[in-house]
């Protein structure tokens, strides 16, 4: 009885595929949040194939944007201020739905990554 239920379980969920379509996102206006220390932060940008603006708390940012594969980019700040600024971020999406994308994130050599969700507005 016990093996059977275990082949159930392992049944359904092997058919589970998580979507992915990170082409769609590519480019757009988007809402995104990200949960740190049980805060909740709000952004919004625009990205294009190569440059994305953001906007948070009242302060714009841009970053050139270079996308190692499908689902994988790189944001080097333009015109950083501060040293943290100065390190680059990769972004990884991790699934998609219709209109928004989960990902995470974390400067370039280091093992601490943060998730958060996107949203698209247009």
């Amino acid at each position: 009885m016990k093996f059977n239920i275990i082949l159930i379980v392992f049944l359904v969920t092997s058919c589970y595929e998580v979507q992915r379509d990170c082409n769609a996102f590519r480019t757009g206006t988007f809402e995104s949040e990200i949960i740190l220390n049980e805060v909740l932060f709000n952004s919004t940008f625009k990205r294009t194939e190569s440059l994305q603006v953001e906007s948070f708390r009242g302060q714009v940012d841009s970053a050139s944007v270079r996308w190692i594969n499908d689902c994988e980019m790189i944001f080097k700040t333009i015109n950083p201020k501060t040293l943290a600024e100065k390190k680059d971020i990769h972004l990884k999406i991790l699934n998609t739905t219709d209109n928004t994308y989960n990902f995470e994130y974390g400067y370039i050599g280091e093992a601490n990554k943060q998730k958060g969700t996107a949203r698209r507005l247009d």
